[in-house]
């Protein structure tokens, strides 16, 4: 039997996915600003027409790979915070599963500084950057504002305060690692988020409770 035909919709979906993996590589390579359309394409494998086909810009390119970005980290979590696990140890891998998608693909993080340089460069980038943001905040803020209805305590700061701080230590976590390789691992990024949690269950009095059941 022959391959099967792939239809016009998987087609296109895999057209787009080939784009933006060779966008990554393109941009990481060159930086945003340099990159052109025609090396995205030619990386890709496509004609400058198929890329036009699936994007009308090169920043819409860049916003569709910023959404694909920010679906893979809110899935990372929900996926940690599902299991059983108290606390810190589901913050723990939440961590790690994020680490080991790092380092599965080396341009992330480049990529990820990339777009905000970008945002200081342009005003409508840096706006659509700070709406996906807000996005990315607002569901994340759901899932811990879960955990802690699930617990039947009260946060002791504001939700969307606390995943401000979490992306602010992902973030700077990732840049050092960037810069000092072989000085920043993973291990630190989790046991960073762990005693992050484990400060925040104490403030809320969880680790009490925790205790009490045990």
């Amino acid at each position: 039997m022959g391959k099967k035909r792939l239809t016009r919709q998987e087609q296109q979906a895999r057209t787009r996915s080939k784009l933006m993996s060779a966008a990554s590589k393109v941009f990481t390579c060159k930086g945003m600003q340099h990159a052109s359309i025609d090396e995205v394409a030619e990386e890709a494998g496509y004609t400058k027409g198929a890329f036009y086909a699936n994007f009308k810009s090169k920043e819409e390119l860049y916003l569709a790979m910023l959404d694909e970005n920010f679906e893979d980290r809110i899935r990372e979590v929900e996926q940690a915070f599902a299991s059983d696990e108290e606390a810190p140890e589901q913050a723990r891998h939440a961590a790690a599963d994020y680490a080991r998608a790092m380092r599965a693909d080396p341009n992330h993080l480049r990529l990820f500084f990339e777009f905000a340089n970008q945002a200081l460069r342009s005003d409508s980038f840096r706006e659509e950057l700070i709406t996906r943001f807000a996005t990315l905040r607002t569901r994340l803020a759901e899932v811990y504002a879960q955990r802690f209805e699930a617990y039947g305590v009260e946060p002791p700061i504001p939700v969307d305060r606390m995943v401000r701080m979490v992306i602010a230590m992902t973030d700077g976590w990732a840049l050092w690692k960037m810069l000092e390789p072989g000085d920043v691992d993973d291990e630190m990024y989790e046991s960073l988020i762990e005693v992050f949690t484990v400060g925040i269950g104490a403030m809320a009095g969880l680790l009490d409770q925790e205790r009490a059941e045990a």
